[in-house]
């Protein structure tokens, strides 16, 4: 079982063959028999949010075929870039007049042929061939409220129909409706949910001080059926949203005192969604608190909090200074990985009772400060791709999401994912006029590269 973030739609992509037979030999020309057979057909796509030099815009991003990554020697020059200050720059100013700032989150559709990056200042979406590494469509989402917008996240569904977009500080829910095989991507203002001003199916405003604080939207995660978005939001409680309608629809409404702020995560185990709650935001300095909820079972008839949240797992934020940010399931869905950016630590919870199994050190011999944000597994479940943050972040609160190597960690799972070792960094670097490190990794996902081998004839 995958994760979410990018991996929802990556399991019925899977289970689909990701869209064709196995390779031929004619079609698997250039990839090798240790690929195939070891399933080392995949890529990592690394972002680095940090400006172009010389601009307050632009990023780059990084991207490593499986098999470099799996290598006893892995090297950051084996990675492929992307200069977002390049194409990806024009393409934006021609479609919409302004140059696209601080790409921030990145996923691949279900057919794994296409990428989705969302930039968390201009609030611009962009979406990628992955095949090509082209730009090509560019969107900007709407002005919502005090006159802002910013796309926090875009997530594909995993049957490909729609990209569900978090407009932060717009406080805003877009929906982009999707045709990925004529590369046609709409923004559709009439499914739009304006989450400052809705009202909930119970009568509730959707944002009301001690109930909902704070609705800007963080995490957009949609369930396999690509029906229900569970919507996280900065200050506290989560909305469950059926995306499919027009407008979409809130069928499920939680409070403060149910979920806790600077939600995210995303990660799908059979009919149970897991849900985060993290600090490392000048709302919520310190907060590490993971939740299960049921995939199904949601309603307009529901009372607010049902169905009920369960507690997997939550750090005493009054005793101890932690921030639950990017959690991971292993290989087979036995363990979820859960990272504290905060303390350079990687939590391990066993699924099947909530049992805290230990935890992963990442400060030590490689970094000192590790900064662990998203991570990604890699298919046949041996290692764990994690993003690791830099000096001078670009978001989040500083104290929690500085980090000293930025760059691609990469560990080795061990029993089943209950434990891990940190085996190598691949250090990324953006050094400004002025000797100063500006490389600030953030957003990692992984594509599967079989439909690159795929006739589509």
């Amino acid at each position: 079982m995958k994760s979410h973030l990018g991996l929802g739609a990556l399991a019925v992509a899977m289970a689909a063959g990701i869209g064709c037979q196995e390779p031929t030999e004619e079609e698997s020309v250039g990839v090798s028999v240790d690929e195939l057979a070891n399933d080392k057909m995949y890529e990592v796509w690394l972002v680095d949010q940090s400006n172009n030099n010389g601009t307050t815009w632009g990023g780059k991003i990084y991207i490593w075929e499986g098999k470099d990554l799996e290598k006893s020697n892995p090297k950051t020059s084996d990675a492929e870039t992307i200069d977002l200050g390049g194409a990806t720059t024009a393409l934006c100013m021609a479609q919409t007049g302004a140059n696209p700032v601080r790409p921030h989150m990145l996923f691949t559709n279900g057919a794994q042929t296409h990428m989705i990056l969302s930039f968390v200042v201009s609030g611009h979406v962009v979406i990628y061939d992955a095949k090509t590494r082209a730009p090509i469509s560019c969107i900007r989402t709407t002005v919502g409220f005090g006159g802002q917008r910013q796309v926090h996240a875009a997530i594909p569904a995993p049957d490909d129909s729609y990209i569900l977009v978090a407009n932060q500080n717009g406080k805003l829910l877009e929906r982009i409706d999707a045709d990925y095989d004529t590369n046609t991507f709409t923004l559709n203002p009439a499914a739009m949910i304006n989450l400052a001003t809705c009202t909930t199916p119970n009568g509730a405003p959707c944002e009301l001080a001690g109930l909902r604080n704070d609705n800007a939207p963080i995490c957009p995660i949609i369930d396999f059926s690509s029906t229900y978005g569970f919507i996280t939001l900065r200050g506290g409680g989560l909305f469950v949203v059926d995306g499919k309608q027009t407008p979409m629809q809130i069928v499920g409404e939680y409070d403060i005192n149910n979920i806790r702020p600077n939600g995210c995560v995303g990660q799908q185990l059979g009919n149970k969604m897991y849900i985060s709650s993290g600090g490392g935001a000048a709302n919520n300095l310190s907060s590490m608190d993971l939740y299960r909820l049921p995939a199904t079972g949601y309603t307009v008839l529901n009372p607010p909090n049902v169905p009920a949240r369960e507690v997997v797992f939550h750090v005493d934020d009054t005793v101890f200074d932690v921030d639950g940010h990017g959690a991971t399931l292993t290989e087979g869905g036995k363990y979820i990985w859960f990272n504290d950016r905060t303390n350079g630590e990687i939590q391990v919870i066993k699924t099947n009772n909530n049992q805290h199994m230990g935890t992963i050190e990442l400060n030590g011999a490689l970094a000192s400060d590790a900064a662990p944000d998203l991570s990604k597994l890699s298919p046949n479940g041996d290692f764990m791709f994690v993003s690791l943050r830099g000096p001078i972040p670009l978001s989040g609160d500083p104290h929690a999401s500085t980090g000293d190597k930025p760059g691609l960690g990469i560990l080795k799972t061990k029993s089943d994912g209950k434990k891990g070792e940190f085996k190598h960094l691949l250090r990324i670097t953006n050094v400004d006029s002025t000797n100063v490190e500006r490389a600030d990794g953030h957003a990692i996902e992984l594509r599967r590269t079989k439909v690159d081998h795929c006739d589509h004839d």
